[in-house]
C-alpha cells in the first residue's frame, strides 16, 4: 500500500460555498483568455445592440486599456447594475438554448471582465439620461449620471490586475495587438454593413489607426466582396470565386480563392456559422477536402465562407468562448462545403489567378538604368521620318508598311525575321489565344486578342489527362481487387465500430471491410489501382483522420495520387516538338477542362500577359 500523500490533509475535506468574487474570477478564466477575448466579447455586445459604427481603442496590446465605443441602442441607468450581474442578459429568456439569434447570450462577459480588471460602462438609451457604473476587481460602485449623446462606451483598464498570475502568460504587446486586430477583422467580415475602426494609443495622444473599414453598400454579395477586399486585400477579392449554394436547409455563401492563389499556411481561412466567427475542425477539414487534388501538401486555400441554417440545427453553447459549434447533422454541413466549393472551382474552368502574371512581371521587370522618358519627350512622327531618311539616305520613301499618322507603327510584314502567319490559322479571340511558337521544346507561346499566353505543355497536358482519368473512374467506379486471403486487422472495439459505420462509403472506393469478431476487421478487397497495400496501416490512417476531422479522405487521396502519377507519365513530355495543330488542340482542351489552370501539384499551367503589361516592361506606356 502506497504512503499517504503529504500534500493531502488526512482530515475530512469541508465543502464550502465560494464567494461571488472567486466565482467571477474562475469564470473569467474561461471567457477571457487574453485581451483579444475581451475585445471579442465587447464588440459582439455592440453588434447585438444594433450598432452601425464601432470604434476599438487599445493601449499596450490591450493590457492597460481596451475601450469599445458604439452607437447602439444603449442602456437605461436602472439597467446598468443588472448588466454587470452574472447570468443576466437581454438576449434570451432561458426557455430555449438552441433558438439563439445573437452573438452573446450567456451573460458572463461583463461580470467576468469586471472581476479581473477595472471596468467602466457609460451608456445612454433613447429617451433616458446617460449613466456610468464602475466595477474594479469584482467590487461594484454606484451608478452615477454621465454625459453621453447615445450608445455605449465600455472601458477596461489594467486587465488581469486582480489575477496577477494570468499576466505572466500573456505574450508581448505586439503579439496581443495582432490578436486583437485579427478578432476585429473577423467580426468586420461578418458584418459588412457596420463601420469598424481599431486605434492603438500606446504612448498617449491620438495614437494611430491600425484598421478601418467603412460600412459597405449594395446587396449582400457586393458588400461582402468590398469588405473582403479591405480586410484580406484587393488580390484576394480579384481572385476569389463567389459561392452561393444550398442543401437540406443549409446555405453556403461567401468567396473562395482560385487554387493558384494559395497560401503557405491556413491564416487566410475564415469560417462563420450564422454570422458567428468559428474555429471548427470539421469545417476546416471540409475546406481542405474541397481543394484536395488542386493544391500541394504545403499549400493552403484562402476563403471566407458563411454557413447559415436554422439555429435549432446548430449548438453554439459548446464552450463559453463560443468559438466552437456542433451541427445536428455534421455530414450535411461538410458535404455542402465540399460540393459547393468543388462546383465553383469546376465552373472557373481554366482560370488562373492574376497573381501569377504579377509574379512573372516582377521577375521580368528590369532595374532602372537611367532617367525615365515620358511621352512628351519622345519625337513626333515627322521628326522620326526625318531621322529615318537621314539614317537610310538610299531610300526615297520609308519602308513598306510605315504609316506617318500619329502613333502609327511599322507593319508586321516589314519587321525583319518575322515569320508570316497564314490568315487561316486559329483565331486569337479564344480565351487562351492561338499558338504562335514553341520554345525550348516545352513552352507554347500563344497570341490572344490583347496579349500573350505562355503555356507549360507538360504541366497542362498532365492536368488534362488527370481530369480525364478521374471522369472515367467516376463513370465506371473503382475496380476492387479481391485478396486471396483476407487480411485481419486487430483494433479496439470502438475503432472497429467507427470503421464499419462507413463501410459502405469505403466499398464504393474499392475497400471492402467486414466484422471479424470483437475489435477485429477483415479486409477482403482493396482498390486495384493501388496494387499491394498494407491494409492495417491504411485503416489506422483512416481512423486518425476520422478522429482529427470527423471524416476520412485517405483512400480517395491515395487513389487520386496514383491517377496523378499515371497522368504524369502519360502526358506530353518536356522536349517534344509539337505541330501547330497539336498546340492549338492543347489550348482548346484546356479551355474546356475544369481546373486546367493549375497542374496536379498546384502550380500554374500558364501565364497570361496583357499587351499593356508587356509595353510597360519596355517603357512604352
Amino acid at each position: 500500500m502506497s504512503a499517504p500523500n503529504p500534500q493531502i490533509s488526512q482530515d475530512r475535506p469541508v465543502i464550502r460555498q465560494l464567494d461571488e468574487a472567486a466565482i467571477n474570477r474562475i469564470a473569467a478564466g474561461e471567457v477571457v483568455e487574453r485581451p483579444a477575448s475581451a475585445v471579442k466579447e465587447l464588440v459582439e455586445n455592440a453588434l447585438d445592440a444594433e450598432a452601425r459604427r464601432i470604434e476599438v481603442t487599445i493601449a499596450d496590446g490591450g493590457k492597460t486599456l481596451i475601450r469599445v465605443t458604439d452607437d447602439g441602442i444603449g442602456m437605461a441607468p436602472e439597467d446598468l447594475p443588472l448588466a454587470l450581474a452574472r447570468h443576466a442578459t437581454s438576449k434570451i429568456d432561458g426557455s430555449d438554448l438552441l433558438n439563439i439569434h445573437s452573438f452573446g447570450f450567456r451573460g458572463e462577459a461583463l461580470p467576468s471582465l469586471g472581476a479581473v480588471g477595472r471596468l467602466t460602462i457609460t451608456s445612454r438609451a433613447a429617451g433616458s439620461d446617460g449613466a456610468e457604473m464602475t466595477v474594479s476587481g469584482g467590487r461594484h460602485g454606484p451608478a452615477r449620471p454621465a454625459a453621453l449623446t447615445g450608445g455605449t462606451v465600455v472601458e477596461l483598464r489594467d486587465l488581469f490586475y486582480a489575477t496577477p498570475a494570468r499576466l505572466k502568460f500573456l505574450r508581448s504587446d505586439r503579439s496581443e495587438a495582432q490578436a486583437i486586430a485579427d478578432v476585429v477583422k473577423r467580426l468586420a467580415m461578418a458584418e459588412p454593413f457596420v463601420s469598424f475602426t481599431l486605434r492603438d494609443v500606446s504612448g498617449g495622444g491620438e495614437g494611430r489607426v491600425v484598421f478601418r473599414a467603412e460600412a459597405e453598400t449594395g446587396d449582400l454579395f457586393d458588400a461582402l466582396h468590398g469588405r473582403l477586399g479591405r480586410v484580406l486585400g484587393a488580390e484576394f477579392a480579384e481572385n476569389a470565386l463567389r459561392i452561393d449554394t444550398g442543401r437540406d436547409g443549409l446555405r453556403l455563401t461567401g468567396y473562395a480563392a482560385l487554387p493558384t492563389y494559395s497560401r503557405g499556411s491556413s491564416v487566410a481561412q475564415y469560417l462563420f456559422v450564422n454570422g458567428r466567427p468559428v474555429r471548427d475542425k470539421m469545417l476546416y477539414g471540409a475546406l481542405r477536402a474541397a481543394y484536395a487534388d488542386l493544391l500541394g501538401r504545403d499549400r493552403y486555400p484562402a476563403a471566407a465562407l458563411f454557413v447559415d441554417c436554422d439555429p435549432q440545427r446548430v449548438d453554439v453553447n459548446v464552450h463559453p468562448a463560443k468559438a466552437e459549434v456542433r451541427f445536428r447533422e455534421p455530414g450535411v454541413a461538410r458535404g455542402l462545403i465540399v460540393s459547393g466549393l468543388r462546383h465553383a472551382l469546376a465552373d472557373a474552368g481554366h482560370r488562373a489567378s492574376t497573381t501569377v502574371a504579377g509574379a512573372t512581371l516582377g521577375a521580368m521587370r528590369p532595374e532602372p538604368v537611367g532617367p525615365r522618358h515620358y511621352q512628351m519627350d519622345r519625337p513626333s512622327p515627322g521628326a522620326m521620318r526625318a531621322a529615318y531618311a537621314a539614317q537610310a539616305p538610299g531610300l526615297a520613301e520609308p519602308p513598306l508598311g510605315w504609316d506617318a499618322a500619329p502613333g502609327a507603327q511599322p507593319a508586321a510584314a516589314a519587321v525583319s525575321g518575322r515569320v508570316e502567319v497564314p490568315k487561316d490559322t486559329e483565331d486569337t479571340g479564344h480565351p487562351l489565344g492561338a499558338a504562335r511558337a514553341q520554345v525550348h521544346e516545352n513552352y507554347i507561346i500563344a497570341q490572344t486578342s490583347d496579349g500573350i499566353v505562355i503555356v507549360d505543355q507538360h504541366a497542362a497536358h498532365e492536368r488534362l489527362v488527370y481530369e480525364k482519368l478521374k471522369r472515367q473512374m467516376a463513370e465506371t467506379g473503382v475496380a476492387a481487387q479481391a485478396l486471396l486471403i483476407p487480411e485481419i486487422v486487430e483494433l479496439s472495439e470502438t475503432d472497429a465500430t467507427r470503421l464499419l459505420e462507413m463501410a459502405e462509403d469505403l466499398r464504393r472506393l474499392g475497400l471492402c471491410l467486414e466484422p471479424f469478431g470483437g475489435g477485429a476487421v477483415a479486409v477482403r478487397e482493396t482498390p486495384a489501382v493501388l496494387g499491394p497495400v498494407d491494409a492495417g496501416a491504411m485503416l489506422r490512417d483512416i481512423l486518425d483522420e476520422l478522429a482529427d476531422l470527423g471524416d476520412s479522405q485517405t483512400v480517395q487521396a491515395r487513389i487520386e495520387a496514383v491517377l496523378s502519377r499515371v497522368a504524369c507519365h502519360g502526358s506530353v513530355r518536356s522536349g517534344r516538338r509539337l505541330q501547330a495543330d497539336e498546340m492549338n488542340a492543347l489550348l482548346r482542351d484546356m479551355e474546356a477542362t475544369p481546373h486546367s489552370g493549375q497542374c496536379n501539384h498546384g502550380r500554374p499551367t500558364y501565364v497570361e500577359l496583357k499587351l499593356s503589361d508587356i509595353e510597360r516592361l519596355f517603357g512604352r506606356s
